[in-house]
């Protein structure tokens, strides 16, 4: 019976991570679509406001949760790390978006594209990898609130034996592959390279 309750708290906090991303988008989309084909700036607003909502409704389900005498499982250490990456990422997610609705319905200019060559890549590169660490401390302190003041350590030991050791080597792996190794050997376009071996 307990891992019957188990199983559907799980599979609670799996579908509700799975409709806080979907209501994200939802939101989001609602929100650029008024304030820019609509053209209710206001109303488009509010909508985008909401979005934050969604992660507030996530970490009051999970509190709920582990306050009711829950054991932490996977499910919950996935929920604590999909509030930090959406508050880590999010907002670039939404300007990435604006950027695109502002160009092709209100005329503004053509969204820039990521750099591909020399320090502006770099710099790109740092800049990504600093949301994540953004998120990963975000992470981190969830966690560690819901250690302290919503649960205990045996309660919510799977958090830190799986979930921060599975983010971590993520996180090592994309500094490794990411900003240093695009610090020391800086992209270069292709073109350049063969002229200026042939000249």
């Amino acid at each position: 019976m307990v891992d019957i309750l188990g199983h559907a708290r799980d599979n609670l906090i799996l579908a509700l991570i799975i409709g806080c991303e979907i209501a994200f988008w939802v939101f989001l989309l609602a929100g650029l679509v008024v304030r820019y084909p609509m053209r209710s700036p206001r109303l488009g607003a509010a909508l985008l406001l909401c979005t934050p909502l969604v992660d507030v409704v996530l970490l009051v389900v999970t509190v709920f949760d582990l306050r009711s005498g829950g054991e932490a499982t996977w499910a919950h250490a996935a929920a604590a790390i999909y509030l930090g990456l959406t508050l880590g990422f999010g907002h670039g997610i939404m300007r990435w978006a604006d950027q695109r609705f502002h160009h092709r319905f209100a005329g503004g200019p053509p969204p820039v594209a990521p750099p591909k060559y020399g320090r502006a890549k770099v710099r790109y590169e740092w800049k990504q990898f600093g949301r994540f660490v953004v998120a990963w401390l975000i992470s981190v302190v969830i966690m560690a609130a819901l250690v302290f003041f919503v649960s205990t350590p045996a309660q919510t030991e799977v958090m830190w034996k799986v979930a921060m050791p599975i983010m971590t080597g993520t996180g090592a792996a994309w500094f490794v592959f990411g900003p240093l190794l695009t610090t020391i050997r800086p992209p270069r376009p292709r073109s350049g390279f063969h002229k200026t071996h042939i000249g």
